[in-house]
């Protein structure tokens, strides 16, 4: 037997998957399971995976470069027996390439925006769950396998080597943090669609870190992120006590990974590393809430406390679906909307966990 997993949509999405992974090799454990993703940090998240036989990575899968048109020809030559279009994989375009692939059943799950075409592309379907975390309705997908969930529980799965968590150990010792608690911190979020609207305001960053640093001195803060935030991080470490503000020089999300696992605490808005705290058990997580929050993406099986928006009041869903779009409304209103989480709001969150021995 062969099966494709396809996990193209974002990071987190693919740590989503890793759930399903393990339970179709649990249950198949002679097929060829194999994965396609589409981002560098979703194949770091699955570098390793025991489960897995190859991960394919290639950005721009949707567009028409002669490379990507090669792999998905590589891919249709395989032949594979099923393909599994992972949630929340809403735009059309990944359901096409899995029509590319052409595996004898294609499996999806039926989003806001459903129409007789996907009927073509994907030739098995089940409708979405808001209700539940997409972890869950990924492993709804093994009913059309014939199989049940095996495995007595599930949880996000990345598997660091040695060499990556000895990294995370020689920064901590380097840096005289053994006996500092460290507070995780991501001030970023997605940039595909409009998804940077969701983003914090970094003026607000700042403001938190400074009451951070005066009120409890046993504490670092530890930034961490990627290209898409390095102005923003610079900015934030000119401003700041150097020995008590770091940003890790982490080459992949595997090292943010392993630099997570030494942190006692952890905040973002909804994001892939978000995820990967989760993933890492950050002993004490927290999220700033957005209009893209909704069940599916909360951290799976991971405590954690959620810091409303006054904005989004519950309404979740009238601002962010699962339709192919982006977030609804204007660069303005969404900005305001974030604005709206105040510095003391977060504070006050955090508190309990800043004072706690």
């Amino acid at each position: 037997m062969k099966i494709l997993v396809i996990s193209m949509a974002g990071i987190g999405d693919t740590l989503f998957a890793t759930p399903l992974i393990h339970e179709l090799r649990a249950n198949f454990p002679h097929a060829r399971i194999d994965a396609l993703v589409r981002w560098a940090g979703a194949r770091d998240v699955l570098e390793n995976n025991p489960h897995l036989n190859t991960v394919f990575q290639q950005d721009r899968l949707a567009g028409p470069k002669l490379q990507s048109l090669r792999l998905l020809w590589r891919l249709r030559r395989e032949h594979y027996d099923f393909s599994l279009n992972t949630h929340p994989q809403s735009r059309v375009h990944y359901r096409a390439v899995a029509r590319l692939i052409g595996a004898g059943v294609r499996i999806s799950h039926r989003y806001d925006h459903h129409s007789l075409l996907d009927h073509w592309l994907v030739n098995r379907s089940l409708p979405q769950d808001y209700a539940r975390h997409s972890a869950e309705n990924n492993l709804e997908f093994l009913q059309f396998l014939e199989v049940r969930p095996v495995l007595p529980e599930h949880h996000y799965e990345i598997y660091l080597s040695p060499a990556e968590l000895a990294w995370a150990d020689e920064y901590v010792s380097a840096n005289q943090l053994a006996s500092r608690r460290l507070l995780g911190l991501h001030i970023g979020s997605g940039g595909t669609k409009n998804l940077a609207l969701r983003r914090w305001p970094i003026e607000s960053y700042r403001s938190l870190i400074q009451r951070i640093l005066q009120a409890h001195p046993e504490w670092t803060v530890v930034l961490l992120g990627g290209p898409g935030e390095r102005e923003e991080i610079a900015g934030l470490l000119a401003q700041s006590d150097p020995l008590r503000v770091l940003h890790p020089p982490t080459r992949n999300l595997r090292q943010a990974a392993a630099m997570l696992r030494k942190c006692a605490a952890f905040l973002s808005v909804d994001t892939s590393l978000m995820h990967v705290a989760a993933a890492m058990r950050v002993p004490r997580q927290f999220a700033i809430e957005t209009p893209t929050w909704n069940p599916p993406i909360e951290p799976y099986h991971q405590p954690f406390v959620l810091i409303r928006n006054p904005v989004v009041a519950g309404r979740n869903l009238r601002y962010y679906r699962y339709d192919g779009r982006g977030i609804q409304g204007t660069r303005e209103e969404l900005r305001r909307c974030m604005a709206s989480v105040t510095v003391e709001a977060v504070y006050d969150a955090l508190r309990p966990t800043l004072e706690s021995r």
